[in-house]
């Protein structure tokens, strides 16, 4: 039991790491001076999938979990923008870390957890497709802040292009689109 006990304390030590890691991709492609940490973008993920998976219907607790871990790897790698590695490379780099961080946890949570991150990964359920839109869908919201607060709107635009092509859910477009809307004005 203490040795569980050690392997969660080490679990949440190293998942705390995202509270210090800034979100790559605002610095190098926009120079933000203070950008979100990781955990600042999995918290609202978090909340973004709570909302739609109520208004779904779906398995909202599956969708937390999943947008909850869905960056843990970063807590090792950092976070790697897709012009640092080729999406295979990434790929392996993150189920490598994300066995090493579960190796912490209890054997029924770690089977748990093991297959929430390969359905997140493979987006093998519904859960899973939202969950993916929720983090392109928060990366928008992050990015109007940002233009709000008068950074680069056209190096900014990269994120939007970014999230309209991957967001198809009907609901998370209508959110999207009126996000749209408002980033219009501030052009």
């Amino acid at each position: 039991m203490q040795n569980e006990k050690e392997g969660i304390i080490n679990f949440i030590r190293l998942i705390g790491r995202l509270k210090k890691i800034k979100r790559s991709g605002w610095i190098r492609k926009v120079s933000v001076k203070e950008p979100e940490s990781i955990a600042d973008h999995t918290f609202r993920t978090s909340i973004l999938c709570m909302i739609i998976g109520d208004m779904k219907k779906l398995d909202t607790l599956k969708m937390l979990k999943m947008a909850l871990i869905h960056d843990a790897s970063e807590s090792i790698i950092g976070d790697l923008t897709k012009d640092e590695r080729d999406e295979l490379q990434k790929r392996q780099l993150e189920n490598d870390a994300m066995i090493r961080i579960l190796s912490l946890l209890p054997k029924d949570m770690r089977k748990n957890y093991s297959v929430i991150w390969k359905d997140f990964q493979d987006k093998a359920s519904v859960e899973a497709k939202i969950v993916r839109e929720m983090d392109k869908l928060e990366m928008v919201f992050q990015a109007l802040e940002y233009e709000e607060e008068g950074y680069d709107k056209e190096k900014l635009s990269e994120f939007w292009a970014s999230a309209e092509n991957s967001i198809t859910d009907s609901d998370a477009k209508a959110i999207f689109n009126m996000l749209k809307r408002k980033h219009k004005l501030q052009l």
